[in-house]
């Protein structure tokens, strides 16, 4: 739920490649890769009263192939506010956050190889 409906759509297909399923004036229904995205007016009358504020909490991971390349387009090249910066994790990631319009945070992942502390907690294959 976003106060500018147009402008975060706009992001979604322009920085990581969704494509518009519908598009209201109030609504927008975007597609990636079987996944579903709906960013709304958050005064819509179909959102509750008491469930209007701005989302907070909310982090949407998007693995990618080469987080270094995309943290260069996305950080240094469109200029996207950096929240975490690049690194590798142990548990298995190389990734940063960036703040999408609308304050959604999105982690920008790409699997590396855990560390051996870290691979004994995945489950098999």
């Amino acid at each position: 739920m976003v106060d500018d409906v147009d402008t975060v759509a706009q992001f979604y297909r322009d920085v990581l490649g969704f494509d518009t399923t519908l598009e209201t004036d109030w609504y927008v229904s975007l597609r990636f890769d079987g996944g579903e995205l709906a960013i709304l007016n958050r005064t819509h009358e179909t959102i509750p009263e008491g469930f209007r504020d701005s989302v907070r909490g909310l982090l949407l991971n998007v693995e990618v192939p080469d987080a270094a390349a995309e943290h260069v387009r996305m950080v240094e090249t469109l200029g996207l506010p950096e929240r975490l910066s690049l690194r590798d994790e142990d548990f298995g990631q190389r990734h940063f956050i960036i703040e999408a319009p609308g304050g959604v945070l999105i982690d920008v992942i790409e699997p590396i190889e855990p560390s051996a502390e870290f691979s004994a907690a995945y489950a098999g294959e």
